[in-house]
């Protein structure tokens, strides 16, 4: 199957308990600009999604305009580059969640936020591969 490049509601991360539990439980790291935090969940009787939560903190962009363009630019590069992620959950039957949140002081140019997601999304990926249990 092919994923399709949208961000439908149902891949975002919208209720409160789904985002404490994604924060309480996930695992993390540090990928400048971002702080990437991601939970492996399984699947259910629903097919396998990728989820996603983004964050931009007024702290460091005080101007709304200046955030949602930030959080702009984090969609349409995450809408780029989910479909690694999404051949690991849809090969394995698994779902995860990630959390998106931009640490940097200044606006990154389309082209580097594109290659900062795809270097995120490898690392899910990898750190994935890596931990999951090997069926032989």
């Amino acid at each position: 199957m092919t994923v399709k490049e949208d961000l439908p509601k149902y891949e975002r991360i919208c209720k409160q308990n789904d985002i404490v539990s994604l924060f309480d439980k996930g695992l993390g790291f540090s990928s400048y600009p971002y702080r990437v935090v991601y939970m492996f969940r399984p699947v259910g009787e629903n097919p396998p999604t990728c989820r996603l939560l983004i964050s931009v903190s007024k702290k460091r962009f005080h101007h709304a305009f200046k955030r949602n363009r930030v959080k702009r630019l984090m969609r349409e590069a995450w809408r780029r580059n989910k479909a690694a992620l999404y051949a690991v959950c849809e090969r394995d039957n698994i779902s995860v969640d990630v959390a998106l949140v931009y640490n940097a002081t200044v606006i990154h140019s389309y082209e580097e936020m594109l290659g900062k997601t795809q270097k995120a999304v490898n690392e899910i990926v990898d750190r994935y591969e890596k931990t999951a249990p090997t069926s032989c």
